[in-house]
């Protein structure tokens, strides 16, 4: 029987990118994230072969937003835990992640497949 319910392309982009911080900022688990890095490049490598994807200039300006608002959404959380609340507050993550996900959803377009619908994290 086969999975009904895989990650999408971008669903793995936004992983790749949460991992590759957790491989920088939680060094004491470095080798563990790379092999999470490394079985999330093999499938996002068999997803692009299996759609013949062509990444356009759109898809990578998505790629890295993604990635940007991850970094944003880590350092605002770091802070926040830390107790540093100036400048750092929940709605500000909850503004990052509809970015995030405006981004998830373009690179979506690319391949196709399901979108996430509520992009307001603030409702």
């Amino acid at each position: 029987m086969t999975r009904k319910y895989l990650p999408t392309l971008s669903e793995l982009v936004d992983r790749l990118s949460i991992a590759q911080l957790k491989e920088v900022f939680i060094t004491e688990h470095k080798e563990e994230y790379a092999q999470e890095i490394s079985d999330i490049l093999h499938d996002i490598n068999l997803t692009l072969d299996e759609k013949d994807v062509i990444l356009d200039a759109e898809g990578m300006r998505a790629i890295i937003v993604l990635a940007q608002m991850n970094l944003h959404i880590w350092h605002n959380e770091s802070n926040y835990r830390k107790g540093i609340k100036d400048g750092n507050n929940l709605e500000l993550t909850h503004g990052l992640n509809g970015i995030r996900n405006t981004a998830k959803n373009k690179i979506q377009e690319t391949v196709g497949g399901r979108k996430d619908c509520k992009i307001d994290c603030l409702a």
